[in-house]
């Protein structure tokens, strides 16, 4: 079934830094928190670095 990104919206802090890096999956909401918009297909290169780049690790892939 292939990799889906998780967001844990209890520790985003609302950086940024996951929607400047991939767009396509990520966004900030109205609360200024991130949201994954695209969980599956999205490129995978961009959401590890994303994953990377989080300051409270709250974005992992989940089998």
């Amino acid at each position: 079934m292939g990799k889906t990104v998780f967001l844990d919206r209890e520790e985003c802090i609302g950086c940024g830094m996951c929607q400047d890096i991939c767009p396509e999956v990520f966004e900030l909401d109205e609360e200024g928190k991130a949201r994954v918009i695209k969980p599956q297909g999205g490129p995978e290169d961009l959401v590890e670095q994303a994953i990377d780049a989080c300051p409270v690790s709250c974005i992992a892939f989940k089998e």
